[in-house]
């Protein structure tokens, strides 16, 4: 039992940093991964008979660089690598630590020539382990199909030869907002979703604070952490105890997580001092307003459009835009949000669930009639059961405001 304990933690802590070593020089991502696994089920089979090695991060190192040579890459970066991935395991094995080689690895995952609808998934597989099958289900793509893409990207990072290095600082911005971006869409994925999907909110989490302890000192990467901090902080208050929704201004500031959210202030402050404000430090800044209500019982709302206002000015998501409506809606009255909902194309919200949940909002806080059709179009493009009741509830609401 115990022997499974450390694979698991080791497997949670480490299969990030080891795929790096193991493809760092090889540029081999599939081959890291192959060896790597192969490394653990021979732990899972050593360990209970002769123990857990005092170092199991460089003994798993050490096996997975054999499982490589045996596999026949016999060329010569192969072998240059091995002779390296060898010292490092000397290295660990006499208590040093392993070098890290992580961000390069994320790097790589967000590069230009890879298909942005993929980096997202690859992230999640050579940094985190996840199988294909359970990105696929977080996704809603086919296992087939997400395993297809993940093995095109591998081989393409490997045949075109795709430098596994940091790259030179005026090439940051493109690249670490790439890799933001995947971080984001990770956690997006899993938010307010069930089961395995919700799972992936807590992996975009776990990326996020290894991005912050690669990157200390890069203020949009504490922004995105603070931000996430803020959003998990609020996730014991988004259901009520018999599993309904409850929204963000109806929820018990009590259950939140309070140790969360002191968290996100210290990064949030953190990433501020560098005075380059940026997308996430805005979005971070939001949820601190929102967290407010906390200590203060309500909601700066003038603060919060305020904030929104420059979100939107910085972006060009129509989520910042129907933010800046919401807000605006509660410190300057509805038809102030209805104002900024008309600016936005109708091509760019016909699908879009938060517009037409704001809208019916502020319609209904108008009084207008038409705030039924926006409340039965956004019940109908809710995913999640729970949200789609709570659309409808609102929409029979409807009738006793006459």
């Amino acid at each position: 039992m115990e022997a499974a304990h450390v694979v698991d933690r080791v497997a949670r802590t480490s299969y990030g940093r080891l795929v790096a070593l193991l493809s760092a020089r090889t540029r081999d991502v599939a081959a890291a991964e192959d060896a790597l696994s192969e490394a653990f089920q021979a732990a899972l089979t050593t360990w209970p008979e002769s123990g857990v090695p005092e170092r199991p991060e460089a003994w798993l190192l050490s096996v997975a660089r054999r499982r490589q040579i045996d596999a026949g890459r016999h060329s010569a970066v192969q072998q240059a690598a091995s002779a390296e991935l060898q010292r490092a395991a000397a290295q660990a094995e006499s208590g040093q630590e392993l070098p890290d080689e992580r961000l390069g690895l994320m790097l790589l995952c967000a590069y230009p020539a890879i298909d942005v609808a993929v980096r997202t998934p690859l992230i999640l597989q050579t940094v985190l382990g996840l199988d294909a099958a359970t990105i696929a289900s977080a996704f809603l793509v086919a296992p087939a199909s997400m395993g297809q893409r993940l093995v095109r990207a591998k081989r393409k990072i490997r045949e075109a030869g795709i430098p596994f290095v940091v790259p030179e600082r005026a090439e940051w911005p493109e690249r670490l907002r790439a890799l933001l971006e995947a971080i984001y869409a990770a956690y997006g994925a899993g938010w307010e979703a069930a089961g395995g999907r919700q799972g992936l909110a807590t992996e975009a989490l776990w990326l996020a604070h290894v991005l912050v302890e690669l990157l200390p000192d890069e203020e949009e990467a504490l922004g995105l952490l603070a931000l996430l901090l803020y959003c998990e902080a609020r996730r014991p208050a988004r259901r009520s105890p018999d599993g309904r929704y409850v929204p963000l201004s109806e929820q018990d500031p009590a259950l939140w997580r309070r140790d969360w959210i002191i968290e996100a202030e210290r990064h949030l402050g953190r990433a501020a001092r560098r005075m380059r404000p940026g997308r996430f430090q805005l979005e971070a800044a939001i949820q601190s307003a929102h967290s407010m209500r906390a200590v203060t019982g309500k909601v700066d709302w003038a603060a919060v459009t305020m904030l929104y206002e420059a979100l939107a000015g910085s972006t060009s998501t129509v989520g910042a835009q129907v933010g800046w409506a919401a807000a605006a809606g509660e410190s300057e009255g509805p038809t102030a949000g209805l104002a900024i909902l008309a600016t936005l194309p109708a091509e760019r919200v016909a699908g879009y669930q938060p517009y037409w949940a704001v809208r019916a909002h502020l319609l209904r806080c108008c009084g207008s009639g038409e705030a039924r059709e926006a409340y039965e179009r956004a019940a109908g493009l809710t995913e999640d059961p729970a949200v789609r009741a709570y659309l409808l509830r609102e929409m029979m609401k409807l009738n006793d405001d006459k």
